[in-house]
C-alpha cells in the first residue's frame, strides 16, 4: 500500500503523477487530531515480509534479495525486484511497504542527479544515507515502512550504509533486514570473512537467503545477487531458492548416506 493511499494524500496536480510529496504537516486527517495518534487507530494494519542481505568485503558489496512480495497470508507477486539501483556505483536493498520503498528511492535518485550537476561529482554512499536518512525522518510516526541496505562504491572504497524510515543511519560490515534475517544472520556469522574471494561471498549470499526463504513463510520466490565493484554495479545471477536449495541439500544427503551405508 502506498503511502498516499494510507494517507488519503491526492496531488495537486491532477493532470499526472507529481514527483513531490507534501510536507511533513500536510497530511489529509481530521482537524484536531494528531496525525500518528490518528493512523495508529484508523490506519491500515499493514504485515512485511522479506529477507535481504548486504556485506562488505574486500572485492566489493554484495547485495542479495528473494523475490516474493506478500500482503499479509496472500503472495501478492513472486517475481518483485526488491534490489533498486540508484546509479552506476550505488544501489540498495529494499524491505518494508513496496510502493514506499520504490517512491523514496525515486526521490533519492532526483536528489542525487540533481546535487551531482550542480557540485560536477557523485556524492559519497555516506552522503547519500545521510540524505535519504534526513528526507525520511520528517515523516516519523505517519506509517511510513523503509529498511534499506545501501551498497555503493565511492572515493573511499567500498560501503555498506542502513537506513530506516524513523531516521535511523548505521554503517557496518554486515546487514540483512526482513523477517528472514534472523535465519540469513545465521549463515552470514557462519561463513562471513572480509577477505573471501568473489566466488565465495556469492556462494554465501545465495546459501543465506536460500536457507531464510526455506524457514520464513514470507520470503521465497528466487534470489537476486547483486555485485557492486570499482567499475559499477553488475547484476550478477537469478536464481530459483527451490532449486538452489535441493543444490545445498544434495553433499549433507551424500554424507548422511555414506554414514549410514554398512560397513
Amino acid at each position: 500500500m502506498a503511502l498516499q493511499d494510507v494517507c488519503s494524500w491526492q496531488a495537486p496536480n491532477t493532470q499526472g503523477p507529481s514527483p513531490h510529496l507534501p510536507q511533513a504537516g500536510g497530511w489529509a486527517v481530521p482537524q484536531g487530531c494528531d496525525p500518528q495518534t490518528f493512523l495508529q487507530i484508523h490506519g491500515p494494519k499493514l504485515a512485511h515480509g522479506t529477507t535481504t542481505l548486504a556485506f562488505r568485503f574486500c572485492h566489493g558489496v554484495i547485495a542479495a534479495a528473494d523475490t516474493r512480495s506478500s500482503c499479509s497470508n496472500y503472495v501478492a507477486c513472486p517475481a518483485s525486484r526488491k534490489v533498486i539501483p540508484v546509479h552506476q556505483h550505488l544501489l540498495g536493498t529494499t524491505s518494508g511497504t513496496s510502493a514506499d520503498c520504490v517512491t523514496w528511492y525515486r526521490v533519492l535518485q532526483r536528489e542525487l542527479r540533481l546535487r551531482a550537476l550542480r557540485e560536477g561529482q557523485l556524492p559519497s554512499v555516506a552522503s547519500a544515507a545521510k540524505l535519504l536518512s534526513a528526507m525520511m525522518s520528517r515523516y516519523r510516526g505517519l506509517d511510513l515502512c523503509v529498511a534499506t541496505a545501501l551498497c555503493g562504491w565511492d572515493r573511499s572504497g567500498p560501503a555498506l550504509f542502513y537506513v530506516y524510515s524513523d531516521g535511523t543511519r548505521l554503517q557496518g560490515d554486515v546487514f540483512s533486514v526482513g523477517s528472514g534475517s534472523p535465519y540469513a544472520y545465521g549463515v552470514l556469522d557462519q561463513g562471513y570473512r572480509y577477505d573471501m574471494t568473489t566466488q565465495e561471498a556469492y556462494a554465501l549470499a545465495r546459501r543465506a537467503v536460500a536457507h531464510a526463504t526455506r524457514r520464513d513463510a514470507y520470503s521465497g520466490g528466487s534470489v537476486d545477487l547483486f555485485h557492486v565493484q570499482e567499475s559499477g554495479w553488475e547484476y550478477v545471477s537469478h536464481d530459483d531458492v527451490c532449486v538452489l536449495y535441493a543444490e545445498l541439500w544434495e553433499p549433507r544427503k551424500a554424507e548422511e548416506e555414506a554414514s549410514e551405508a554398512p560397513p
